[in-house]
């Protein structure tokens, strides 16, 4: 029972950083109909300006977390004016074969600067262990999953109730019809991609705070193409529901399988239910007809 415990809060913590990391995606797609293959690296960056900052610059980990968001946003918004913005209306391939580019460039970019060794985050979130019915568990962990679940309240909260969100959702609805009302679809799709990059941010440090800053951040970031295929990928629900489930399946293969079978789960996961639900648990069904 108490290695069911500590499994099942290692797996929430995953989930958790996932959900949060595949939001940045569906909005991306949501908003604009881009899949974005450099979310991954966005994670990367964050984490490695972060460390740079508080061991480099000697400056306290909130400041730097903030520098962390500007420079993300500032690649975000960078990307999205002038690299993605002119190729609107081009085939889906040329879009999905830039972001590829673009997560090269941020790989590139970051070995360039940081080097390939990996580095120790300074702890920002509080270590050592808590008992909870007789359990020992990680005190990272569980603030992992608070961090995480204040997040996703927040940027879902900024959906339902902010005059910016709501305009988000009636572009990703119908372009046509928000532009009628005078909304402007380009400065909702810089917007996507900023808060894209902020999620991003967000997932990649609290994962370097457990893991350590290396590219393995972005191994981890890549996960979200199979909490997105599983969830939908248009659904924000279906994100944080899909983050969850491959972050806990992925901690019981892990604790009773081994042999390193929990990094082959979410991709088989990712073929199955392409085979049997394509659009996903929660994604909009698109019927075409010709």
């Amino acid at each position: 029972m108490e290695t069911f415990i500590q499994l099942t809060v290692t797996g929430l913590a995953n989930g958790a950083i996932l959900a949060l990391a595949a939001l940045g995606f569906v909005i991306i797609f949501k908003a604009t109909g881009v899949i974005n293959f450099a979310q991954g690296y966005f994670l990367l960056v964050g984490a490695y300006v972060v460390w740079s900052v508080v061991v480099q610059g000697g400056l306290h980990w909130s400041l730097a977390v903030v520098i962390a968001l500007a420079v993300a946003v500032g690649i975000g918004l960078t990307t999205e004016r002038f690299v993605l913005r002119p190729l609107v209306g081009e085939n889906v391939i040329s879009v999905i074969m830039v972001t590829i580019g673009l997560s090269s460039i941020l790989e590139g970019g970051v070995q360039y600067l940081w080097g390939t060794e990996p580095r120790r985050m300074p702890p920002f979130i509080p270590r050592g262990t808590v008992e909870v019915l007789g359990t020992p568990l990680s005190l990272t962990r569980i603030w992992a999953v608070i961090i995480a679940g204040v997040a996703l309240l927040a940027l879902t909260l900024f959906f339902q109730r902010s005059r910016h969100g709501i305009a988000m959702r009636a572009v990703a609805d119908d372009q046509q019809a928000a532009m009628v009302v005078g909304i402007s679809v380009r400065r909702v799709f810089a917007m996507a991609w900023a808060l894209a990059a902020v999620s991003a941010v967000f997932a990649g440090i609290i994962v370097a705070n457990i893991f350590g800053v290396s590219s393995e951040v972005a191994v981890f970031g890549l996960l979200v193409f199979p909490v997105v295929i599983l969830g939908g990928l248009d659904s924000v629900p279906g994100a944080m529901v899909a983050g969850t489930i491959i972050g806990l399946l992925m901690t019981y293969t892990a604790g009773y399988i081994g042999g390193g079978l929990q990094q082959v789960i979410p991709y088989v996961i990712l073929v199955l239910i392409l085979l049997v639900r394509p659009y996903g648990l929660f994604g909009e069904v698109r019927i075409e007809r010709v």
